[in-house]
């Protein structure tokens, strides 16, 4: 149908020329030859199947390019699923990020609160030993104090027994001091 209608469209374009005189079937009208050679033309083509192959390679270029749209389309959603993988993968690693970060954070407050309690144990324990350390200087200035108040006591009462007493109740003393350290080492 396409083909006939494209015959009588093409010899009816050719005729109103009609620039020859005469009758129009003649060899001597050139309008008659032009029509003449155009529809042998146009028959060599058919013959050949000139247009069944033009048909063919454009069918074929169409199915060509639904092809490759085809191809296009499954690339795309190729790359649409690989972006969604992507995207997830990217929400994951985010997920994953915040969730390391606030670890880092409980455990920087629990190191931080271990520090202030271990912190308070060592102050405990300087105080302690503070505390040690001046009741042994307490002690050690209470023992001096008795040590020199005993010196001075010693001597205070060494000078008053000499000059109280004479040199046969020394003797006296003595031999007592001894006897009496003699019965306690035996």
């Amino acid at each position: 149908m396409r083909n006939t209608l494209a015959l009588i469209l093409t010899a009816g374009a050719a005729s109103p020329a009609l620039a020859a005189s005469g009758p129009f079937f003649s060899l001597g009208n050139t309008d008659f030859v032009v029509t003449l050679g155009f529809l042998v033309f146009i028959g060599v083509l058919f013959y050949f199947k000139v247009p069944g192959m033009i048909g063919g390679a454009l069918d074929n270029r169409a199915q060509g390019i639904q092809s490759e749209l085809d191809e296009a389309r499954a690339l795309r959603d190729e790359a649409q699923a690989l972006l969604a993988s992507y995207e997830r993968k990217q929400k994951e690693v985010q997920d994953l990020a915040a969730a390391i970060v606030a670890a880092a954070k409980d455990d920087a407050s629990l190191a931080a609160e271990q520090a202030k309690a271990d912190l308070e144990v060592s102050i405990a324990r300087r105080l302690a030993a503070a505390q040690d350390q001046i009741a042994s200087a307490e002690a050690s200035a209470v023992k001096e104090v008795r040590d020199q108040a005993i010196t001075i006591a010693v001597s205070a009462a060494n000078e008053v027994i000499a000059n109280q007493m004479t040199a046969a109740q020394g003797n006296k003393l003595i031999d007592a001091a001894i006897a009496e350290v003699e019965a306690k080492l035996h």
